[in-house]
């Protein structure tokens, strides 16, 4: 059977039209802006890597711009969303919570997350901990470092940091929301009263066939292969999902230009994959995303779709490392056209551009230029400089931005 034949470009753009990177938003973000952005891409992974902003707060600025961060623990303390481990840590809508609740009655079968002997070694502190939590309210696990032992009461016990994380895998603990960065934790039937395991929960089956329908949703376009990795899922029969996905008009076959064998297309980007067709259809969006966002953190999805072979230096040794330690993939119109190493200068109020890296073959016209110094504007005042500073640069660029600018006469 033949299938319709679409332009690579088109694939990325109904890719990123999933991701909600097609287009700029056209208008200023509201709150609910947030946890659309994230159901959208049914979860936001988190890392606490700060040379910029966190991962998750940069990865809704590529798609909200110029939003106020503390929204999204807003979102999570109004109990719109809820920590788990889906691809990693992760941000997810609420009503999501059946899909993994699965993982956290069969907590034995996550790995280094949690441990039984651990459980059973230190059962009573454990008892104890959950006890001060009942009577006591959330806590982190910063409240328990405390510089002397008293002689007597709760704080002659010093519980580690894992009682809670191990509990927290378990589902005994929910986090109820961030102070600044850091988990606050209470029991999850104080979180979630009215929930019920017994009507309410998936079976691993049921969950993960969602959760891979999610995935395809969330992709917008994909290969067969790509779908497991979402939500980390192991062991999956992919054929069978698809032919399943295909029998419900979930999604269609298509082949693209440059691609080998089948891809697909989500029913929510039929209306664009006929625009493909046409070649009506582009991205317009000019952005830095985290090491961390959907588009990139499959590396051999990004490679495969935008001919972009990207590793996160952070934990290879300095002298290794060939682009920098934390480096921002460019995304231009459709394209991955670089990687930029960048640091924010908080108490200084300026925004260094360490190295900026392009891919090879790229050209740096004026629309290109432009459209480069407006993201690094946007991106540097969302962070609250005042300035942005250069180092390596292309030459093209440097005769341009030189060492760098101010920003105080610059616009959101």
């Amino acid at each position: 059977m033949s299938h319709p034949v679409i332009p690579l470009s088109a694939a990325r753009t109904l890719h990123l039209a999933a991701q909600q990177l097609q287009h700029p938003l056209k208008r200023k973000p509201v709150r609910d802006d947030v946890t659309l952005a994230i159901h959208n891409m049914a979860l936001l992974q988190i890392d606490t890597i700060s040379v910029v902003a966190r991962s998750p707060y940069l990865v809704l600025f590529s798609r909200l711009g110029h939003y106020p961060a503390e929204w999204l623990e807003e979102a999570l303390a109004a109990g719109k969303l809820f920590e788990y481990w889906a691809h990693e840590a992760c941000f997810v809508p609420i009503e999501d919570y059946r899909l993994l609740r699965h993982r956290m009655l069969a907590p034995e079968k996550m790995g280094w997350k949690y441990s039984q002997a651990w459980i059973d070694t230190h059962h009573e502190d454990i008892a104890l901990l959950l006890s001060h939590i009942a009577d006591t309210g959330p806590v982190r696990s910063a409240d328990f470092r405390a510089e002397k032992r008293s002689t007597s009461g709760w704080w002659d016990w010093k519980p580690h940091k894992k009682h809670l994380e191990t509990l927290f895998t378990s589902g005994k603990l929910m986090v109820v929301e961030r102070r600044n960065f850091h988990r606050v934790y209470d029991l999850a039937e104080r979180v979630l009263p009215d929930w019920n395991d017994a009507t309410q929960a998936l079976s691993q089956a049921e969950a993960e066939m969602e959760m891979l329908r999610r995935s395809a949703q969330s992709l917008g376009f994909f290969k067969a292969e790509w779908l497991a990795d979402y939500y980390r899922l192991k062991r999956v029969k992919i054929a069978a999902v698809i032919e399943n996905l295909l029998k419900r008009g979930e999604i269609t076959t298509v082949n693209v230009e440059g691609l080998e064998g089948d891809c697909y297309v989500h029913q929510s980007q039929y209306g664009l994959l006929r625009q493909a067709l046409d070649g009506k259809i582009s991205s317009t969006v000019t952005t830095l995303l985290s090491p961390f966002d959907p588009v990139v953190w499959d590396r051999k999805r990004a490679l495969t779709l935008f001919n972009f072979d990207y590793r996160l230096e952070c934990y290879t040794p300095e002298e290794k490392r060939k682009f920098g330690y934390f480096t921002l993939p460019v995304l231009h119109r459709g394209e991955l056209i670089g990687r930029v190493d960048a640091k924010i200068h908080r108490k200084e109020k300026v925004f260094e551009v360490k190295a900026l890296h392009l891919e090879a073959g790229i050209k740096l016209n004026n629309r290109r230029i432009n459209d480069l110094t407006g993201a690094f504007n946007r991106c540097a005042l969302w962070h609250g400089a005042e300035a942005v500073s250069t180092g390596q640069l292309p030459d093209e660029l440097y005769a341009s931005w030189g060492k760098g600018w101010s920003l105080l006469n610059t616009a959101n």
